[in-house]
């Protein structure tokens, strides 16, 4: 039987990208779409590229409506800092909540406050929240009423990372995260740094080991390492529209000790249908992943030191892939299930 959908926040890329897949899913039924829209209109009037695929109406935000709404399972494809302000009511009228900001990602709320310049409204759904990484809380995602859907840097470089840094392979003190995305990871938003004539034959980097997204970097790899740590996190802009490619450097523990990197890696994602692990110096290419829900990861060591590159759609396995993986694993559907 078909379970009912909302997105709010329809018109942005990861949106978007929400309702392509959930269109192809013979397991969901939309009913419900939300944006920003002065007026209720055709969701293909807003986004031409949908005309001939479906006809539903996408309305203005309005909270009550979301909430009273048909629907057994709502994403929130919202700007970070707004889903607190809805997750909890829709809580309490029984939805499902995918939520695709930040909101509900980072356990520690001074750390939050801090990455994000507000204060957090919900704390207590913020220690209820499953954080939406299949590979490493599945068991977890099953049962959750509220899932914090990954961002797209973390997701990259926790599944680069999680193989060695959870069999004590590499020093967690030791890992440094080059970082390239393209500029659908910033949103759908007008600003001077991302219009054409800057970004064009052009490529640089911001927010140098200052990025939002470090925290919650942070925080998965510390449980993995069982102490904390602080990455050095450096992303890059580039001149294209989506994709993610992270080179990964960290120190090999027990410099003497020669590891079969690729095996273990392999072995600690056999069952995963999304991460691909490559042989060594196989370095897969943006090319590789995007209009797929595919992580691709390749590794080599070199002496003391070891390199991973990890590559991903910022679009798919960064936002809407992955948060439609965790609702067919919430809702039990196979798990690949309109992502292949």
């Amino acid at each position: 039987m078909a379970i009912n959908v909302s997105i709010v926040g329809a018109t942005g890329y990861t949106g978007q990208e929400l309702i392509e897949v959930l269109l192809r899913h013979p397991d969901v039924r939309l009913t419900g779409l939300y944006s920003t829209t002065d007026k209720p209109q055709k969701i293909w009037d807003l986004i031409p590229s949908l005309k001939n695929k479906t006809d539903l109406i996408c309305k203005k935000l309005d909270k009550k409506d979301i909430v009273s709404g048909k629907s057994d399972v709502v994403f929130l494809a919202l700007p970070h800092t707004f889903a607190m302000d809805i997750v909890a009511d829709l809580l309490k009228a029984g939805k499902y909540v995918i939520d695709l900001s930040a909101d509900y990602r980072i356990k520690n709320t001074k750390v939050y406050e801090q990455a994000y310049n507000i204060k957090h409204k919900d704390k207590g759904n913020l220690l209820k929240a499953v954080y939406g990484l299949p590979e490493l809380y599945r068991s977890k995602i099953k049962g959750a009423k509220l899932v914090a859907n990954p961002g797209c840097y973390p997701t990259a470089a926790i599944l680069a990372l999680a193989p060695l840094v959870a069999l004590g392979l590499i020093d967690p003190d030791s890992i440094i995260i080059d970082a390239k995305s393209g500029t659908t990871g910033a949103g759908k938003k007008a600003e001077k740094e991302l219009l054409f004539s800057e970004i064009d034959e052009n490529f640089c980097a911001y927010k140098v080991n200052s990025h939002q997204h470090m925290p919650e970097i942070d925080q998965e790899l510390a449980k993995l390492a069982g102490k904390n740590l602080k990455v050095v996190f450096v992303p890059h802009l580039l001149p294209l529209k989506r994709g993610i490619l992270e080179t990964v450097y960290a120190k090999v523990k027990g410099s003497k000790q020669k590891f079969d990197f690729v095996s273990l890696c392999g072995k600690f994602y056999k069952k995963e249908p999304f991460v691909r692990i490559r042989q060594e110096g196989d370095w897969p290419c943006l090319k590789d992943v995007t209009g797929t829900n595919f992580c691709d990861i390749s590794m080599k060591a070199f002496g003391e030191n070891i390199i991973i590159v990890s590559a991903i759609d910022n679009l798919l396995k960064g936002a809407s892939g992955q948060a439609v993986q965790n609702m067919n694993i919430m809702f039990g559907f196979p798990e690949t299930t309109g992502l292949i």
